[in-house]
């Protein structure tokens, strides 16, 4: 027994545990998963999509709609059957797509966790190696500091020493006759490397997805819309929704529809370096958000609407006829809107949105001025940096042939007057979608909008009304004047456009 304690040989990490593989079992068997990943976001668009067109139909929230049923016949510059259509197409593209990414994809193992979560244990105990360094440079003696805690504390007296537990190693011995010792892991490390394992590297994936699909689009969205040539010949066609609707979200045109959309995705799961279950909820996720953002509500309870500001308000303004060059930013998040200058300034300048807003903040009780449909604040307008639309009104060419009442509705001066003239500017070239009729359209309706609001109670226009009233017994009267037709007029397929 003494030879054995004088050659002892010390092994400094514990080591990784053996594992072995297998293919995971499919989420829904038997269909396999990267079958399910082409299945799944096209039932989740057709499922939420028929959702809201069902509460369409059935008049349900017809308090918080963003405009009237009669908007969504009368503004709209295509017919259903052309969205359904044009929508089957891009899916059709996205799953030849998504095919062809799932065969450059090896198929999801289970049976390595184990290990993997060990690779991140040992990684944790590498990382405490430099905690003795950093407590010299303070001037503290890491061993005798280790030491005055190891009778109380050992655990924390090892991490002070780097990483070294005497109280964790297993001494056996060798064919050779050898004792060996064997360092294990501390509870706290097991722990801490099981979460990162399982929610913290997957919740880091996910960011990054986010982050590069939402790079992705706006700034070809961004494109789509400063150049002429790439907004009439591409993206006005989704444009032709004035009023968005639920199943609407994708209606592109083809190459649009495979370049912001079905390509972007791709390349932020490539990115992020998801497996195959993983861009299965990641894509899924996406087309939920994206069809909650044209789905025409602004619902207070809508988990998809609370939890970031880049909703079907915000969105709703990227469809008008004065704030289409503002607001690109999807599905997510604003802030590439926010850093860049290209939010909505103007504030809730259509009286469309008063009643939606008034119900909503009748439900969550927020009564302050501040609450918004579209997100902004009309103060801005006159304080924001106006870049980048210092030469919208300048270039606005045709605009300034149009009459103010065809105009409507009025936006604050300042940042907001710029984007409201190359936006309606970007309306009139594209002469296939209404060109200036659509304009005169608009201001016929808001004209209406506004004139039912008054006769609802109100004395100012919801634009002053959104800015300065805290709306206690008027928001009790503004119950259906705006509400306009119901039911069976939303439903069928308007073939006369």
């Amino acid at each position: 027994m003494a030879n054995v304690g004088m050659n002892r040989t010390y092994v400094d990490l514990p080591p990784l545990p053996s594992y072995q593989t297998t293919l995971q079992p499919p989420l829904v068997a038997p269909i396999p998963d990267k079958l399910m990943t082409l299945i799944l976001p096209i039932a989740a668009y057709w499922g939420l999509s028929m959702l809201f067109h069902w509460i369409d139909t059935k008049d349900y929230f017809p308090q918080y709609r963003l405009h009237t049923p009669a908007e969504v016949s009368s503004r709209n510059r295509v017919s259903r059957w052309e969205v359904v259509r044009d929508v089957i197409i891009q899916q059709i593209i996205q799953t030849i797509v998504g095919w062809l990414l799932g065969m450059t994809e090896p198929d999801d193992l289970v049976g390595k966790e184990g290990y993997g979560i060990a690779v991140w244990a040992r990684r944790i105990r590498i990382a405490q190696r430099a905690i003795p360094g950093m407590l010299a440079l303070a001037g503290l003696d890491a061993g005798g500091l280790a030491k005055n805690l190891n009778p109380s504390h050992p655990v924390l007296a090892g991490v002070v020493r780097g990483g070294h537990y005497s109280t964790l190693e297993t001494t056996s011995a060798t064919s050779g006759g050898l004792a060996q010792s064997t360092a294990e892991f501390t509870t706290w490390e097991n722990v801490i490397a099981y979460a990162l394992y399982w929610y913290l590297i997957p919740a880091v994936q996910y960011g990054i997805a986010i982050l590069v699909v939402d790079t992705w689009q706006y700034f070809l969205h961004r494109a789509m819309h400063m150049n002429k040539w790439l907004y009439t010949t591409f993206h006005s066609r989704h444009h032709r929704l004035y009023v968005p609707y639920a199943y609407g979200a994708l209606y592109n045109h083809p190459f649009e529809g495979f370049l912001l959309d079905t390509l972007g995705a791709s390349v932020a799961y490539k990115l992020a370096g998801m497996n195959t279950r993983q861009g299965m909820w990641f894509f899924t996720a996406s087309t939920f958000k994206t069809v909650d953002d044209h789905c025409g509500y602004a619902l207070p309870w809508d988990p998809l609407q609370r939890l970031t500001s880049n909703n079907a308000g915000y969105h709703d303004v990227h469809h008008q006829s004065w704030g289409i060059k503002t607001n690109f930013s999807q599905p997510f998040f604003t802030f590439w809107d926010r850093v860049l200058g290209t939010v909505w300034t103007g504030g809730d300048v259509s009286a469309r949105y008063e009643k939606a807003r008034l119900a909503a903040q009748k439900k969550a009780e927020q009564l302050d001025d501040k609450t918004t449909i579209t997100h902004s604040n009309a103060a801005d307008s006159a304080t924001d940096d106006p870049r980048p639309y210092q030469d919208e009104k300048k270039n606005a060419t045709g605009l300034s042939a149009m009459p103010l009442r065809d105009q409507q509705p009025q936006v604050p001066q300042g940042k907001a007057e710029l984007q409201a003239a190359g936006s309606r500017q970007q309306v009139l070239d594209d002469h296939n979608g209404g060109g200036a009729q659509v304009l005169i359209q608009e201001a016929a309706e808001e004209k209406e909008a506004r004139s039912l609001l008054k006769c609802s109670g109100g004395r100012r226009t919801a634009s002053s009304l959104s800015q300065t009233d805290s709306f206690k017994g008027l928001r009790e009267r503004v119950t259906g004047s705006l509400h306009g037709r119901t039911g069976a007029a939303i439903i069928g397929v308007d073939s006369n456009r």
